[in-house]
């Protein structure tokens, strides 16, 4: 897990590099192309494994409309903020898991959970206090990431009986066409024909190649060992992004930011890690056709988990 987020958090800074400091490519482009290179992954190997691909039901549209809204938000942000402050952000999505659990499963937060999301909130505004004057809407694009990757994790939770290479190539493919869209129909400053400056193109695959480590890496995590530990572990991207942006891109980090950060990760790597039913208060039949097996249902992370590397990986298998 120490080596998947690594792998990301390189990704993460490729994409910085090309948008906010040579600026040779819009975050649009960028996104478009990872989207892209998941999709066409996935369609391989859901090719080779002989995999059925499914459309349906309608929750599986909602999972990958959330994820492809996450997508787009992330990139978003990456070109407004940097790497750490947005991995710090959109590594809240547990906190929103927690708040949503309540009018989605009538799950009320405990006086525990309630404080946990009182630091995050707390946390985040610490962090993002230089960019709050500025108006920066990066900021804004962050959070909302994580809001619709709780969406598309609880989304998740309905989708037990569907092959997990199945709801890759669904997510992909609708996030591939959602880029498309908002590269057509957003505002650009830079010609396409600028990826050939700067090595830009190589950077991008470079983006692609960190990602696809990233995947095996994360892959082989989810499948050895406990996924609410390997979450947890997860969280240290957030500090390798920190490090590469005072290493590389000289970002200043006052002592209020790295509170912040420790009041956003603190509560994080707890609800993570915290037993939580998120289906106790569903109706029977949904129960029945969506429960998962007995050793899975007793954490978030047993959620939120697998459904992280199901957006960033090609398999669980």
């Amino acid at each position: 897990m120490l080596c998947g987020s690594f792998s990301f958090t390189i990704m993460a800074v490729l994409v910085h590099d090309v948008v906010q400091v040579s600026r040779t490519c819009d975050w649009q482009t960028t996104a478009l192309f990872r989207a892209g290179l998941v999709a066409v992954f996935a369609v391989l190997l859901a090719r080779a494994a002989g995999v059925r691909l499914v459309w349906t039901p309608w929750r599986l549209w909602v999972r990958s409309g959330a994820g492809s809204c996450s997508m787009v938000c992330t990139f978003y942000a990456f070109g407004k903020l940097p790497t750490a402050d947005v991995i710090t952000l959109t590594n809240t999505f547990p906190l929103w898991v927690a708040l949503l659990s309540w009018p989605l499963y009538g799950q009320r937060p405990s006086r525990a959970i309630l404080m946990a999301i009182v630091a995050g909130i707390v946390g985040v505004a610490l962090v993002e206090q230089p960019h709050f004057a500025e108006r920066n809407w990066g900021v804004v694009a962050a959070l909302a990431a994580a809001l619709f990757t709780a969406v598309a994790m609880l989304g998740l939770h309905a989708l037990k009986g569907i092959d997990p290479t199945a709801v890759v190539v669904h997510f992909s493919t609708v996030a591939t066409g959602v880029c498309f869209v908002v590269f057509l129909f957003t505002p650009q400053e830079h010609s396409l024909n600028r990826l050939g400056e700067g090595f830009a193109w190589i950077k991008l695959l470079g983006m692609g190649l960190a990602a696809l480590v990233g995947q095996i890496f994360l892959t082989l995590a989810f499948v050895g060992g406990a996924p609410a530990a390997v979450s947890v572990v997860g969280l240290t991207q957030i500090v390798f992004a920190l490090a590469f942006d005072v290493w590389l891109f000289g970002h200043r980090v006052n002592v209020l930011t790295l509170l912040g950060m420790v009041l956003v990760i603190a509560p994080t790597a707890w609800l993570l890690a915290r037993p939580m039913r998120l289906h106790s208060a569903s109706p029977p039949s949904e129960v029945a056709a969506s429960s998962p097996p007995p050793r899975e249902a007793h954490s978030t992370a047993a959620i939120t988990a697998p459904a992280m590397a199901l957006e960033q990986s090609r398999a669980e298998k």
